[in-house]
């Protein structure tokens, strides 16, 4: 069982506004809108971003190959492509088994203020770039939005990955908050591609314009990358949780959410990577209480409706 093509019914059946999405209007029922949600599941996404850590499990465990397995088979139906965060701890499985199933990669390099593990990671997202695994590169998360190295530090990175991999025709970016790349331009000039993270629930936004704000973000990155590509690396609703200004967490925004993401991202031909697969309990620290609930699957691997 594999990804199956077959968004059109998005198009074809649905009533869609471009800046609110999904006339839901037809679809009052908690039944009605589970159905939906399914049915737009089942029609396959662009790409998902992989989440590594079972309940007991965090960033620094090492992760098995069997554990990797058996989520990338349960993806494996639903998108095109994974996106995976890091290249040491058994992240390094996650492009292989993916490319294994067919499945196409962006592969992250996990950068922060350790040097010697930053060093690791752009070691191991060369590596996995040779073997044949890596589809984009994007050196660095958010780092800038972490402040936990220099813009200069950053380029020379995505520099250093760029000169590894030029024979290899493999695009390499950085992925940032979508207004990062709009106040770096040296950061953006050195990018093949902008790697652009929107989420109009972390900037307090209702549910009912979140999809108009999402095409502001993507607009500022587009108009920041002058031309270049960009990807929407990360965009979600968490499921449960306390709510953030007009952005309320429960399982009806959470599934007219993806919803709108999903019909914008086919009726416009916008790459997305939803953010994110299963619910991981540990991230509940500076996220707050939201952050175990992002998943399209719960923490058991089981699909939320």
């Amino acid at each position: 069982m594999s990804y199956r093509e077959g968004r059109k019914f998005l198009i074809e059946n649905l009533q869609i506004n471009e800046h609110s999405g999904v006339d839901f209007s037809d679809y009052t029922s908690e039944k009605d809108l589970k159905k939906l949600w399914r049915e737009t599941l089942d029609a396959g996404m662009h790409g998902i971003c992989f989440s590594m850590y079972e309940d007991g499990q965090e960033p620094g465990d090492t992760i098995t190959e069997e554990q990797v397995e058996r989520r990338v088979k349960i993806l494996k139906p639903y998108a095109k492509w994974i996106r995976s965060f890091s290249c040491i701890e058994g992240n390094e499985n996650i492009p292989r088994i993916a490319k294994k199933h067919g499945i196409k990669n962006l592969v992250g390099a996990w950068l922060g203020d350790d040097m010697e593990k930053n060093e690791e990671e752009i070691a191991g997202l060369i590596q996995l770039a040779k073997e044949g695994c890596v589809d984009i590169a994007a050196v660095g998360n958010e780092v800038m939005y972490r402040k936990d190295l220099t813009e200069q530090q950053l380029i020379d990175y995505i520099w250093r990955v760029k000169d590894a991999l030029k024979d290899l025709d493999i695009p390499v970016g950085y992925v940032d908050a979508y207004y990062e790349f709009s106040h770096r331009p040296a950061i953006t000039n050195s990018c093949d591609v902008i790697l652009a993270n929107c989420y109009p629930y972390w900037e307090g936004c209702s549910i009912e314009h979140s999809l108009a704000h999402m095409q502001q973000m993507f607009s500022q990155a587009s108009h920041a990358a002058n031309g270049k590509k960009v990807i929407i690396t990360e965009t979600g609703w968490p499921s449960q949780g306390s709510s953030l200004g007009g952005a309320h967490s429960n399982a009806e925004n959470t599934m007219k959410y993806f919803i709108n993401t999903q019909a914008w991202s086919a009726k416009d031909d916008i790459e997305v990577f939803y953010f994110s697969s299963f619910d991981e309990s540990w991230k509940v620290g500076a996220e707050g209480d939201v952050g175990a609930y992002w998943g399209l699957w719960d923490k058991n691997e089981n699909l939320k409706f």
